[in-house]
């Protein structure tokens, strides 16, 4: 009798596993991305969305999903459906001039505000992907993004 519990179980668990990632390959799920700090109206906000560590923050190749936004009320809200369960960063950008770029200074700084999930500390250069990693696991994902400014 022990021996066909014990057998039970582990079919269970199994069957469990298996609805769990035919779940998981078929979720999508939604992210909303919340930008405050912005030091003023001028421009667009541009969302780029990283699945790994190559490209990010800032190889335009390697954006998951990318969406551009008129500055309207704050904080702004951008949303990106259909994301696969997984680790995911992003990288904000609020280009002033509209020119897609994050604009620098000669030295290398930026001149206008950005931003990345998690809020990461920023010094002397961007964060690695692993600081800005986060799990998108459920039907909806909220984010919060505070933009810097130098």
């Amino acid at each position: 009798m022990l021996k066909g519990l014990k057998l039970s179980v582990l079919v269970a668990v199994l069957m469990n596993l298996a609805w769990s990632l035919h779940a998981q390959a078929n979720f999508n799920g939604k992210l909303t991305v919340e930008i405050d700090g912005l030091k003023n109206k001028q421009g667009q906000i541009c969302v780029s969305i990283f699945a790994n560590s190559q490209g990010f923050p800032n190889n335009r190749d390697r954006v998951l999903q990318k969406q551009c936004t008129k500055i309207g009320d704050t904080p702004l809200l951008v949303s990106f459906d259909n994301l696969k369960a997984g680790n995911y960063a992003v990288a904000a950008i609020h280009d002033q001039n509209n020119d897609l770029t994050l604009n620098r200074n000669d030295l290398g700084m930026p001149i206008e505000g950005f931003g990345f999930s998690r809020n990461p500390e920023v010094r002397t250069s961007a964060p690695k992907f692993g600081e800005a990693a986060f799990l998108v696991a459920g039907p909806n994902t909220n984010i919060q993004i505070q933009m810097k400014y130098f």
